[in-house]
């Protein structure tokens, strides 16, 4: 326990300089660096033996957040060059590319090598990071000018997967009688998990409030009832993610992916309810930023 609380005070001291630094290449690093562990935690748990599957597969995982924005090195470094090729060159070309890379190392490697190591490797090491690059994506998402409702948008995915996730371990605790899923997370329970999304709805509704007191641009009156209404939708798929986690462990016969944090488990032990939240988090944001676009136009009314 003593080790959970060290650990857990640590990570809130590297969370508060992230934060600090979210405008800055330190943010874009951070997340590579999240995206590079958990894609080679995910392989090591795989019992993944071809070691070039498993350094070019963490080594794409570590370059995919610098690929999904123009200037991932602003305001240190602008370079024109890259943004040109950025705009260029879309993403699927280097999924594409990385995909060929890792089907030539199962042929190079075929004695050890399966087609499950490969589709492992390719989840592990393409669609968590990608998943993971959502962050950068947010925090360069505008809404009206303002850059504030990208970064929102970021705390508003943590905040439905962290706090349900808290939420759920406390009412399980206090109230919990009926398992969840008794064969996937036996600690897991039904009260549990209503105490979760409803400690994440009364955490987002004050999310919002010190947003509106704070931010340039507050969300009007439309947006934050469709935040709101969506956040135990967003949360309970937290639940699912950690549970698409559980799954995972399972089948791989290991109880944490990793060890990096002391008493926590690995990055994907952290951060797995967010592969759920973080792109129901896009998805909500891009439909409001299209629809802000088509209303400011006159193109589409109510």
């Amino acid at each position: 326990m003593k080790q959970r609380v060290i650990t857990a005070f640590v990570l809130l001291a590297v969370l508060a300089v992230i934060v600090w630094q979210i405008n800055t290449p330190i943010f874009i690093i951070a997340i590579a660096f999240f995206s590079a562990v958990a894609a080679n935690e995910i392989m090591k748990c795989a019992k993944i033996s071809n070691k070039f599957l498993v350094g070019a597969g963490t080594a794409f995982a570590a370059l995919v957040p610098f690929l999904v924005t123009e200037q991932p090195f602003a305001p240190w470094l602008i370079c024109k060059k890259f943004a040109d090729f950025h705009g260029t060159v879309p993403n699927i070309v280097f999924v594409i590319l990385i995909t060929l890379v890792f089907f030539l190392a199962m042929l190079k490697g075929y004695s050890h090598t399966s087609f499950e190591n490969v589709a492992v490797a390719f989840f592990a090491c393409v669609v968590v990071p990608y998943d993971f690059s959502l962050f950068v994506r947010l925090r360069n998402m505008e809404l009206d000018t303002s850059s504030q409702f990208g970064i929102y948008i970021m705390f508003y995915a943590l905040i439905c997967a962290l706090a349900t996730d808290t939420g759920a371990q406390l009412g399980g605790m206090a109230f919990g009688k009926h398992k969840m899923a008794p064969n996937i997370s036996p600690k897991k329970t039904k009260e549990g998990a209503v105490c979760g999304i409803v400690f994440g709805v009364i955490l987002n509704v004050i999310a919002i409030i010190l947003y509106n007191k704070f931010a340039n641009t507050p969300l009007d009156r439309s947006q934050m009832i469709v935040f709101i209404a969506c956040s135990p939708v967003v949360g309970f798929m937290g639940m699912m993610g950690d549970l698409s986690a559980s799954v995972l462990k399972r089948n791989f016969g290991v109880k944490d992916f990793g060890k990096i944090f002391p008493g926590h488990g690995g990055v994907m032990d952290r951060l797995d309810s967010t592969l759920f939240t973080l792109p129901l988090a896009y998805i909500i944001a891009t439909v409001m930023e299209h629809y802000y676009v088509l209303s400011a136009t006159g193109s589409y009314m109510l």
